[in-house]
């Protein structure tokens, strides 16, 4: 899809008529005004995923598409299953994104382990950097959004995704992606996919909370992050990263 001046003109005027008039985020995003008790700039929002706990049941996977009616066949979240050999190869499957788990595995090599993937929630995102109109943004808080009432469906921030965690909704001809269930949070709730997690795999964290047991668990285990080598600034962390995974 080709974008014209005129196309860049007027939706920027529109950007900044928006501004003018004080819409607030939630205005934008479609999510329910924030508590009273909620500041953004108190925030700063990611995940950590423990792998050895994560057991493909594809709970979250389910819990996810129906809090945030994603449609069939693409996911916000979704769950890969690593069988490794002995010459350190690995072979990955996803059967429908993990949503109803795995079939039994008749891998007989060294190890398998399973990995849930999601947005990354970048604080230097390159979806949000390719954007020729500001629909996909990163709000106060630290979550990457998107504007659906702006974006033009170009999908140059899917191409941009390191993670490919971006998709064309098929109805509205809009980017979708893991908005960290920001209607949620917001409200003081966890997400979806934690809320959901029956062995606590995933877990919702506040950086700038200095109550939030993330600080321990960053201090007491060894986290890597999905191809640092991006810099994207990744805030979801993962507890003994194997390197097989990509």
């Amino acid at each position: 899809m080709e974008i014209s001046r005129r196309d860049l003109f007027t939706i920027g005027g529109k950007l900044l008529v928006l501004a003018s008039a004080g819409a607030t985020l939630e205005q934008i995003t479609g999510a329910e005004p924030a508590t009273e008790a909620y500041k953004m700039a108190d925030h700063w929002w990611g995940m950590i995923v423990d792998i050895d706990k994560c057991i493909g049941c594809g709970n979250c996977v389910r819990a996810c598409s129906n809090e945030n009616h994603v449609p069939d066949g693409y996911f916000r979240t979704w769950v890969e299953r690593y069988q490794v050999t002995e010459d350190q190869q690995p072979q990955v499957d996803s059967p429908n994104g993990a949503i109803d788990g795995f079939p039994p595995s008749t891998h007989t090599g060294v190890k398998s382990f399973f990995v849930p993937k999601l947005c990354n929630q970048c604080a230097h995102s390159p979806c949000v950097q390719v954007c020729p109109v500001g629909a996909t943004f990163v709000s106060p808080d630290g979550v990457v959004l998107v504007d659906q009432s702006y974006c033009l469906g170009c999908r140059y921030c899917v191409q941009a995704c390191p993670y490919g965690c971006r998709y064309l909704h098929p109805d509205t001809k809009t980017v979708d992606k893991c908005t960290l269930c920001y209607h949620r949070i917001t409200q003081g709730l966890t997400t979806a996919c934690c809320e959901n997690c029956p062995t606590g795999a995933r877990q919702l964290v506040d950086f700038k909370n200095p109550k939030d047991p993330v600080h321990e668990f960053l201090r007491h285990n060894k986290v890597q992050i999905l191809k640092p080598y991006m810099a994207t600034g990744a805030k979801v962390y993962y507890k003994d990263l194997d390197g097989s995974v990509r």
